[in-house]
């Protein structure tokens, strides 16, 4: 598993990444993914979800970049920053993980 910032929509993961990447590359020979979204760093409040599920990558570049952006708009508050525009021309694929299997956690 690799950190990863994303976007939950509609029951997937999406996830941008670049075709470059070990696990886009992965994904070209195996469509099982594995999962892991944890919150909170102190007690009473850490919980999460991992799991795993089907993964498929979307190459459409139109696609790519709307997606892109709903994913980047999570982290940043505004695209119009070198930081967010550097990231999303670098994004040429995404990662569109569909949960199957899930258990969740609470500390």
């Amino acid at each position: 598993m690799a950190p990863v910032w994303y976007v939950y929509r509609g029951g997937k993961f999406y996830i941008g990444t670049n075709t470059r990447t070990k696990k886009a590359r992965n994904l070209r020979g195996n469509t099982r993914a594995a999962f892991c979204v944890d919150v909170g760093v102190n007690a009473p409040e850490i919980n999460g979800v991992a799991g795993s599920g089907s993964a498929r990558l979307i190459l459409d570049g139109a696609e790519v970049r709307r997606i892109a952006g709903r994913i980047l708009s999570r982290y940043y508050d505004s695209l119009d920053n070198e930081a967010a525009q550097e990231l999303l021309n670098d994004t040429d694929c995404i990662i569109e993980l569909t949960p199957e299997k899930f258990s969740r956690w609470s500390y």
